[in-house]
């Protein structure tokens, strides 16, 4: 190599990709003239950086080294590129092995990317609250935990074939100044310097750190030459980096176009210095053309010896060669972005956002917050989105009235109006949110946010959750209640949503003393999980999101195919929900969206969902023998061709009776009108039940049905039992349940099952119980009712029994169903909560007959079945719903699937979703997303 190549082979100057032509060519030109050894890319786009990067190196003499400035990952500097969590929220989860993983998944993107360094981690200890460029970039101030997690991010990247960079050597955590703007200046003792300030960096040289980079700071334990940067020091460079500990990697500047540099050392000066001090690679020099000059000149001269450069270029060239630049490839441009925003890396901060979640005062012990069917609840968004994940997750958990002001309030005029109506509540959830990192502005907190809470605290219970920089914890010191999020991220809000509701334990540490809690460092509150079914990761789980996402598709499909209006679909395994979305609208052709709080007509769901959950409780209490003849429980059944049949073969569907009897058509006169003898149009004094929104009916009907399945007649058996599937004995069932129990069957279910499993949208005649027009609308019947119907069940007998029945009248959606089903997967536990024994589901729930597929009261798959999968075990239980519903539980793979539509808007006859076998299809999909 010339002198002049090598000498190029020195700097890495910045590139950008956000713009224009003229920009892209100086750089270029740049390459060529000055045979430049590396390039650092900043603000753009991946797409664009990988088109540059290959046009750069092909007008390079020798392959350049790609570096990036990518702490948090590719995102800290390009859009479209994904960002994982800032350090200091690594810092909180105190998790070497999964900050190992985060970083391999960095380096494999920067990888991916053509990018050979990483300027990280950032091993600085952040002992100085008021660090104006260090602060969240620190994994904290604890010197353990910094050194045990920048080892793991090196290593992630090493293992990734990406060389890392030890920074801002020989400390930076503890100055007030930016290097930016001034020369920040370490006043500390050698001792300490040695014990606090270079332990991690020493751990890393020990760890064969690829590169370390010098900070811009002045450090006069070290070198008291006034104003001297260690970045041009020779004696913190090659006496103290160097020799006294034993560096031989690359030695890095900090980037030379920084003003605390130059203010003493300009351009030229600067890189001529810094490469006497002992560095290997000059980044980003204010001007290549007078830098280039100026070394070019003091080696013509022997200011500079070019057997000093020969060592550092032989130093470059081998990094060149381990990260595999002599066999370079430019950059594949295909599938690029799908690449660097893949699944694992969302997984994988949303683990470290559950991990490093802190629960850092709880004074009255609330969290996590129990189930309690008494408690009001409310939460309140400051500065927040009005959709925001934290409102949305904490609303799938239970019933909750959510406010938000979505600016930074100035005046009380702001939010006065929003306290005197949360106040109102047992319990508000105040998620701060748009804060800044930085203590000179106020970390982003106004004062009438911190008056907001402080009224709210005076007149109820508050729970702060601060989606910020841990620094900021100072201002909030005052409140009983307050959880560090560390950052305003879905994924930070999950973590803390599932912390509060207790879907996870709080394990999270502030890593860094926040001038608050009387100066802890490493410190939180640990609580446990409650055993609720909430927000998980799919791949903690053994299931591919990737194959999950595959749902999507045929369920738009099969909404413009008009298989039906709108959906939820719902998929848990292992307590986990992997999978939840909403597709649609409540009616075609209508701008109103299903979403999580979208009620749906369960149809025979009811079945298994209120009437069976009924009988497994009495069963187990002993209360009730399905031995026994339903003319036991029942005497006026006891006259009738049904005295024989036994409650266990009306649980199986082969007690002989009919499948449907239209009772309605009984209450018609001889003109085929609707009998006033039985019906209102009004309801003037509450004294009928209610059959649609402008039909009533006596409440004696209810005798009446049941005299009418008690004297109609049995399907004639001959000498063996058959299969044939009846709502009436659900009916029939429901009678023995409100006989037992002293309750009406609605009653019962609410006060013993629903309520306790916290399922606050589930119910009969759901529009009694909740103040909603988010339902979902079922037919416009041609039937007595003659009308649309919403919000009253579509079954026209359940509808005559006034809503509530054993075989229909259920409304939910999937949050609350899975619930329930968790709790039968959990063998009649949920929460601290129990239900009934695991005899008695494994029992109900097992194949029962050689003349019946099914269990007791449960379905069971059979290969016919258009809406259970395929691959669903032997052990799987679970039904389906008229109205376009299945829900399905698999013990052997621990596995939920919930199905809800309305199929039946605006008629029944739509038999599409049938014909398609839709929900095994997707069911099918979920078993295929099962990866272990």
């Amino acid at each position: 190599m010339s002198l002049e190549q090598k000498i190029g082979q020195l700097f890495m100057i910045s590139a950008f990709t956000n713009r224009n032509e003229n920009d892209y060519r100086r750089v270029e030109e740049q390459i060529r003239k000055y045979h430049l050894g590396g390039l650092i890319f900043f603000q753009g786009n991946p797409l664009k950086q990988a088109e540059l990067t290959n046009r750069y190196q092909n007008a390079a003499s020798h392959p350049m080294l790609i570096g990036i400035d990518g702490e948090w990952g590719l995102g800290m500097r390009l859009d479209d590129a994904f960002s994982f969590p800032k350090a200091i929220t690594l810092g909180a989860t105190a998790d070497a092995e999964l900050i190992e993983k985060m970083s391999f998944e960095i380096g494999k993107q920067c990888k991916r990317l053509g990018i050979h360094i990483n300027f990280a981690p950032d091993a600085d200890i952040n002992s100085n609250p008021k660090n104006p460029v260090i602060n969240f970039r620190s994994f904290g101030e604890s010197v353990s935990n910094v050194t045990n997690l920048s080892l793991a991010y090196a290593r992630g990247l090493r293992k990734a074939n990406v060389m890392g960079s030890a920074k801002h050597f020989p400390g930076h955590g503890d100055t007030g100044e930016d290097s930016h703007y001034a020369l920040p200046v370490l006043n500390h003792t050698l001792k300490h310097i040695n014990e606090v300030e270079t332990m991690p960096f020493r751990a890393l040289i020990e760890d064969s750190i690829a590169s370390v980079m010098i900070g811009h700071l002045h450090v006069p334990q070290l070198d008291d030459s006034p104003n001297t940067p260690a970045s041009v020091s020779g004696k913190i460079i090659n006496e103290y980096l160097k020799k006294g500990m034993n560096f031989n990697g690359l030695v890095v500047t900090d980037a030379l176009n920084m003003r605390g540099l130059l203010k003493y050392f300009p351009t030229g000066l600067a890189e001529v210095r810094a490469f006497q001090a002992g560095n290997d690679l000059l980044l980003q020099t204010g001007n290549i053309d007078i830098a280039f000059e100026a070394l070019h000149k003091k080696f013509l001269d022997s200011t500079l010896l070019v057997s000093d450069l020969d060592q550092k270029v032989r130093k470059i060239l081998m990094s060149k060669y381990w990260v595999g630049l002599n066999k370079y490839k430019p950059i594949d441009l295909r599938n690029l972005l799908a690449d660097l925003n893949n699944q694992k890396s969302k997984d994988i901060t949303q683990k470290i956002f559950d991990q490093a979640s802190t629960i850092v005062k709880d004074e009255e012990g609330l969290l996590p917050l129990a189930n309690s069917p008494n408690v009001a609840y409310a939460t309140l968004s400051i500065a927040g989105k009005g959709d925001n994940t934290f409102q949305k997750t904490m609303s799938n958990y239970c019933n909750i009235a959510n406010y938000n002001i979505p600016f930074k309030p100035s005046k009380s005029s702001d939010w006065t109006w929003v306290v005197e109506q949360a106040a109102q509540k047992d319990l508000v959830i105040v998620g701060v949110h748009g804060m800044h990192n930085l203590d000179s502005r106020n970390f982003g907190v106004v004062p009438e946010t911190i008056k907001i809470i402080r009224e709210l605290q005076k007149q109820t219970k508050v729970i702060v959750c601060v989606f910020g920089n841990p620094y900021s914890l100072k201002l909030f010191d005052e409140f009983e209640t307050v959880i560090c999020g560390f950052e305003d991220e879905s994924e930070a809000h999950i973590a803390v949503a599932n912390i509060i509701f207790g879907v996870n334990g709080a394990k999270g540490k502030i890593p860094v003393n926040t001038l608050a809690l009387d100066g802890k460092v490493d410190f939180g509150i640990n609580t446990e999980p409650l055993g609720r079914v909430g927000l998980g990761i799919a791949s903690e789980v053994g299931m591919d999101v990737s194959k999950l996402n595959q749902i999507r598709l045929i369920a738009n499909n099969s909404i413009s195919n008009q298989e039906f209006p709108g959906c939820q679909i719902l998929v848990a395994r292992k307590g986990k929900v992997v999978y939840y979305e909403s597709f649609g609208n409540l009616k075609y052709g209508a701008d109103e969206p299903v979403n999580s709080q979208t009620l749906f007509d369960l149809a025979s769901l009811t079945k298994v969902t209120a009437t069976l959950q009924a009988i497994m409780i009495l069963y187990d209490q002993k209360k009730i023998d399905i031995n026994l003849k339903a003319s036991q429980y029942l005497p006026e059944l006891s006259k009738t061709t049904k005295k024989d049949i036994t409650i266990r073969d009306i649980l199986l569907h082969q007690a002989g009776l009919k499948a449907f009897i239209p009772f309605y058509d009984n209450t018609k006169d001889n003109i085929n009108n609707l009998n006033p003898k039985y019906f209102k149009k009004e309801n003037l004094d509450n004294s009928f039940l209610k059959v649609s929104d402008s039909l009533f009916v006596k409440p004696s009907i209810k005798d009446s049905v049941f005299q009418w399945i008690a004297k109609s007649d049995l399907i004639p058996y001959g000498s063996s039992k058959k299969f044939l599937y009846s709502d009436l004995g659900l009916i029939i069932l429901q009678q023995i349940v409100e006989k037992i129990s002293g309750q009406s069957l609605d009653a019962y279910v609410d006060s013993k099952i629903y309520l306790p499993l916290g399922m606050y949208n589930t119910g009969f005649n759901i529009l009694e119980k909740k103040n909603t027009t988010n339902v979902a609308p079922t037919e416009i019947t041609k039937d007595y009712r003659n009308a649309l119907i919403k919000g009253t069940v579509h079954d026209p007998n359940a509808a005559l029994l006034g809503g509530v029945a054993g075989h229909a009248g259920l409304f939910s959606n999937v949050w609350d169903l899975a619930k329930l089903f968790q709790m039968n997967l959990d063998k009649g536990e949920y929460e601290d909560t129990h239900f009934f024994s695991e005899n008695t589901i494994d029992y109900f729930t097992a194949k029962q007959s050689s003349v019946s597929h099914r269990g007791l009261g449960w379905n069971k798959p059979t290969k016919d079945d258009p809406s259970v999968s395929q691959y669903a075990s032997e052990s799987t239980y679970g039904h389906t719903g008229f109205t376009g519903t299945a829900a399905w539980v698999d013990p052997e793979k621990e596995l939920i699937f919930i199905f809800l539509s309305n199929r039946v808007y605006p008629s029944s006859e739509n038999n599409k979703i049938i014909k398609n076998k839709t929900r095994k299809r997707i069911h099918d999909i979920v078993y295929e997303s099962i990866i272990e």
